[in-house]
């Protein structure tokens, strides 16, 4: 398991079954809980210190956005995708995220390119002590403040539906140090354009920024089926 992968684990205590499936989902991400891994309820009991009930019910919340999918005598497992579905799921993601950046008033205002850039240095500071989990979760951050500012609440509400969907298949992506410092040089790309307001530009760092995890999980499909 990679150094640092549990570190900063949300304690779900706190907050029950929401935040042990969000612990999990960070899980998935990280490649930590890979496609058709099943997961056991008396081992997350153990795991999270918590009652039956409250596992299911966390299992429950990750099947209902698509991460695990339930199967006849097996229980729940990490959703695996076949090609089409994620190339088709990616062409989701590219239509509504292009269209959001088409919305976006540009160049940014100064207050929201300071909460940008103030996020982007949590996110620098992560990749730099290689903390995973905090390196998912500004990220996170990042994009769902960026993606906010087109304005349409149920186009950014449906770019993070699709984006959570998505988290099966982006799995262990987050984990490579070349595609953590890319991503972290295609942010500050990102902020660039969106003070200078090149809208076109825009467009084709936020279509490019999609690309490496999907095609990561598809050489791995495919590595698995020779």
């Amino acid at each position: 398991m990679p150094v640092g992968a549990h570190a900063n684990e949300r304690r779900p205590s706190e907050d029950g079954a929401s935040a042990i499936a969000a612990t999990l989902e960070e899980d998935i991400v990280l490649g930590l809980l890979a496609p058709r891994v099943r997961l056991v309820e008396d081992d997350l009991m153990e795991r999270f210190g918590a009652k039956r009930h409250v596992v299911r019910d966390a299992l429950a919340q990750l099947e209902s956005v698509g991460l695990l999918e339930r199967k006849r005598n097996v229980g729940s497992m990490v959703k695996a995708f076949g090609r089409d579905e994620v190339i088709h799921l990616y062409e989701m993601r590219e239509l509504l995220e292009a269209e959001a950046m088409r919305k976006i008033p540009l160049p940014l205002s100064s207050e929201a390119l300071k909460q940008l850039r103030d996020i982007q240095v949590g996110h620098d500071t992560a990749i730099q002590k290689q903390d995973p989990r905090g390196i998912f979760r500004t990220n996170q951050e990042f994009h769902r403040l960026l993606f906010a500012q087109c304005g349409n609440a149920f186009l950014s509400q449906s770019i993070e539906d699709f984006a959570r969907r998505t988290h099966a298949i982006r799995f262990g992506a987050l984990m490579s140090r070349e595609r953590q410092l890319q991503s972290q040089k295609e942010h500050h790309e990102l902020l660039d354009v969106l003070a200078d307001g090149a809208r076109d530009r825009l467009i084709s760092l936020t279509v490019a920024h999609l690309v490496p995890p999907r095609d990561h999980y598809l050489k791995a499909q495919e590595s698995l089926s020779i």
